[in-house]
C-alpha cells in the first residue's frame, strides 16, 4: 500500500486517507451494477494506491454493496476504514425512512454480516427519520459503540439542530452531506456548527455526479437504471446551461496543469483541512487520477478568486427531485 496524505475526522481522531472510495455506484444508483469481480479489483486498486476509507451502506443494492466490500477487504480488515449506514429500508422497491433504535440494531448485524467483519468504523444514519427523537438514536449508537459494534458514529444530510442535539448525548465523528462547486448550501449553516463542535466533514458526489468531470452536455443518453435523469440538475436542458461552469472547471485545469476533476477535488479538499471527500468511481484509471488532487495545491488566493467567480455563475435545477429532497435537513 502506497502512503498518501491522512486526514483527521472528529474529536476521537479518526484517521484517513485525504480522500476516500465511494463505493455506491459499484452496484447501485449510476446504471447497471458492474462485474463484482472487476469492481474488487478497482477496490484492491484503491487500496494499493493508499486510499483507506471506504463508503457504502446497507440499501445501495439493497445490501450487495455491502456485500461486494466484504468480500474485497475482508483479508485486509485492520487495514481499512469502513463506513456504512442504517435508517433507510426498500419496501416493495421504494425507499422508506426508518431510524428506529430496533431497526438500528436489526440493521448492525446484517451490515456485520454482509461487510464480514465484527466491527464498523464509522456508522451513520442515512436519512434522520422525523419520528424518533435523534437523542433515542445517539443512545442506540453509544450503546452500540459500547458493545464494540461501532468504533464512531455520523449522520447523513441532517439539519443542524438535529446534530446539535445528536452530538450532546454522544460526540458525532462526522457529517456526510453532498458538497462540490455546484452545491456550496453546507458553507452557510453547517460548515459553522462542525467547526464549532469538531466534527469531520465527508461530502459524497464532491464532482457532481460526474458533472463536473465534463463528461456529460444536453445529448448524454444515460443507461438503465441510472438514477441522474431523475435529478433537476441533469435535464437536457439544464445539462446545458451549466456547462459554464465545466467550462471555468476546465479552465483553471489548464492553469494547473491539472484535469478537471482534480481541480474540482483539489477545491473541495482546499475549503477545510477537516474534509474527506468520497468520490466514486468503477474504473482504476479514475482512481490515480483522483488521487492526484490531493497534490494539486489551490493557495488562499486562488480559492478566493475561484469562490468569486464560481458566486457569478448560476447554477441550474434543484439538486434532488421533491422525494428525495423532503428527506433532508431534517
Amino acid at each position: 500500500m502506497k502512503k498518501i496524505k491522512k486526514r483527521i475526522l472528529g474529536g476521537r481522531d479518526l484517521e484517513v486517507s485525504a480522500i476516500g472510495l465511494g463505493c455506491m455506484g459499484m452496484s447501485h444508483g449510476y446504471g447497471i451494477a458492474s462485474d463484482e469481480k472487476e469492481m474488487i479489483q478497482v477496490i484492491h486498486h484503491a487500496m494499493e494506491k493508499g486510499i483507506n476509507f471506504f463508503d457504502t451502506a446497507e440499501v445501495y443494492g439493497p445490501f450487495t454493496n455491502e456485500e461486494l466490500l466484504g468480500k474485497a477487504l475482508e483479508a485486509y480488515r485492520r487495514d481499512v476504514i469502513i463506513a456504512t449506514k442504517c435508517g433507510i429500508k426498500t419496501i416493495d422497491g421504494k425507499q422508506v425512512v426508518d431510524g428506529k433504535p430496533e431497526e438500528i440494531r436489526k440493521s448492525i448485524e446484517g451490515s456485520l454480516k454482509r461487510l464480514k467483519t465484527d466491527y464498523v468504523d464509522l456508522y451513520y444514519l442515512h436519512r434522520v427519520d422525523p419520528n424518533v427523537p435523534i437523542e433515542d438514536v445517539a443512545e442506540t449508537m453509544k450503546e452500540l459503540y459500547q458493545e464494540g459494534k461501532i468504533l464512531h458514529w455520523g449522520l447523513s444530510e441532517a439539519g443542524v439542530q438535529t446534530i446539535r442535539r445528536a452530538h450532546a448525548v454522544f460526540p458525532l465523528t462526522a457529517v456526510q452531506s453532498e458538497y462540490s462547486m455546484w452545491w456550496r448550501e453546507p458553507e452557510k449553516e453547517l460548515f459553522p456548527i462542525l467547526e464549532e463542535l469538531g466534527i469531520g466533514f465527508v461530502p459524497f458526489s464532491p464532482l457532481g455526479k460526474g458533472f463536473l468531470t465534463g463528461s456529460f452536455n444536453k445529448d448524454t443518453v444515460f443507461g438503465k437504471d441510472d438514477l441522474r435523469p431523475g435529478f433537476p440538475r441533469f435535464t437536457p436542458e439544464a445539462l446545458a446551461a451549466n456547462q459554464k461552469l465545466v467550462e471555468f472547471v476546465k479552465e483553471l485545469a489548464i492553469e494547473k496543469n491539472a484535469t478537471a476533476p482534480q481541480i474540482a477535488l483539489a477545491w473541495v479538499l482546499a475549503t477545510k483541512p477537516w474534509i474527506v471527500p468520497i468520490p466514486g468511481t468503477r474504473k482504476a484509471e479514475r482512481i490515480d487520477e483522483n488521487i492526484g488532487s490531493i497534490d494539486t495545491e489551490l493557495s488562499t488566493q486562488e480559492i478566493a478568486k475561484i469562490n468569486e467567480r464560481l458566486e457569478h455563475i448560476h447554477v441550474t435545477g434543484n439538486r434532488y427531485p421533491e422525494e428525495f429532497a423532503k428527506r433532508v435537513g431534517k
